[in-house]
């Protein structure tokens, strides 16, 4: 998005540093002794990310490439889970983790680096931390992952544990039973999807979408799903399904009906410098969680979600990416200060004014490191 519809924002964006507690409660004023423990309850895999940086090129066949950087962090679903975290939600993780110094590492960077709370989850005998190679490049990344599928019973329980909200990934014609167990106790189910490898893009094969609040594809999934050859369109017709549509539109922001209230938002994207896109939905996911939690008008939560998801592309990683209220707070100070700034594009992120606090912890901040199992010294 460029300065004539909201704030624009050039040259790198924040780097970021391990937290265990978000500088900003989004939720201060609503709670209450009567509230659930967890804010957000999450259940999937965890990998291993090992991610390449500096890479000029995609690497050549034959050939040897150095990258000039290298970050490693819990990755899967522990991108959802930290970018939660950093927004100042109380996160409930339940996830099986590997017998080996990767799974101590991934669970110690969630626990201890990250406040989450991880009672549900588990380290299974024998199963070793699924990993994935990430190389980022021209904007882009390739992946390489390995893995073996957990046993069975893991990782989520039977009864999972009850929060707020919890954000579930639909799998066509799959159905995962704590998701109706946990809408059943009065959490508020937010979904997503990824691409279905079957083509059969069978809107009645995500069964589980009844019982979610909402649901966020993206445009090309929700056209398919809907058969419509437009994203607002096929946003409208969601609602048919489900109460609230939320379509990401990529360079475009995005666009939402909530059919509740016949409300509906679009709000552009930021324009940024893209290093690295991964984990870039589960953090617009996040955003989007933390504003509807916290009341906010589909406006601004949408706002909001594209605003943390533009932070988290302009620094390497999934996890090691998502911003915190300080990331968020220098921006939008920064942003505030560009002197031919277009009046109405502030407008547009008025509201974090009064969420972010005068005094934050200095920036830039770092989270990645370049290696798992440093000595520490006595």
């Amino acid at each position: 998005m460029t300065a004539t519809n909201a704030p624009a924002v050039t040259g790198k964006g924040p780097a970021s540093s391990a937290r265990g507690r978000a500088d900003v409660d989004p939720l201060g004023g609503l709670r209450t002794p009567q509230d659930p423990p967890w804010d957000v309850y999450l259940t999937g895999t965890v990998f291993l990310d090992i991610i390449f940086t500096g890479l000029d090129s995609a690497p050549v066949r034959g050939t040897e490439s150095w990258a000039r950087g290298m970050g490693s962090s819990p990755g899967g679903v522990a991108n959802m889970a930290a970018a939660l975290s950093r927004l100042g939600l109380k996160t409930c993780l339940a996830a099986a983790f590997g017998d080996d110094h990767y799974g101590d590492y991934c669970w110690d960077a969630l626990e201890q680096g990250e406040g989450i709370d991880l009672t549900p989850s588990r380290t299974v005998p024998g199963w070793h931390s699924p990993v994935t190679v990430s190389m980022a490049y021209e904007g882009e990344r390739t992946m390489v992952s390995h893995g073996h599928e957990p046993p069975p019973e893991e990782p989520a329980p039977d009864c999972p544990p009850y929060a707020r909200a919890a954000v579930a990934a639909l799998t066509p014609g799959k159905p995962a039973p704590w998701i109706a167990q946990a809408a059943a106790k009065g959490t508020r189910i937010f979904a997503d999807v990824g691409w279905d490898d079957t083509g059969a893009w069978d809107l009645a094969g995500l069964a589980d979408l009844e019982h979610c609040e909402a649901f966020l594809p993206n445009a090309e999934e929700a056209m398919r799903y809907t058969g419509t050859t437009c994203p607002r369109a096929a946003a409208h017709a969601l609602t048919a399904r489900v109460p609230l549509a939320v379509v990401t539109l990529g360079a475009e922001g995005a666009y939402a009906v909530d059919r509740r209230t016949g409300e509906t938002a679009e709000v552009p994207a930021i324009e940024v410098e893209a290093l690295d896109p991964t984990g870039a939905g589960d953090v617009f996911v996040a955003g989007f969680v933390t504003g509807t939690l916290a009341g906010w008008p589909l406006a601004d939560r949408l706002a909001f979600a594209g605003l943390t998801a533009a932070l988290s592309v302009q620094e390497f990683g999934g996890s090691l990416s998502a911003p915190g209220w300080s990331e968020v707070a220098a921006w939008w100070r920064r942003v505030q200060s560009v002197d031919d700034q277009d009046p109405a594009a502030l407008r547009r992120y008025a509201f974090l004014a009064d969420l972010i606090p005068a005094t934050t912890r200095p920036w830039p901040l770092r989270r990645a490191v370049p290696t798992i199992g440093f000595r520490r010294s006595a």
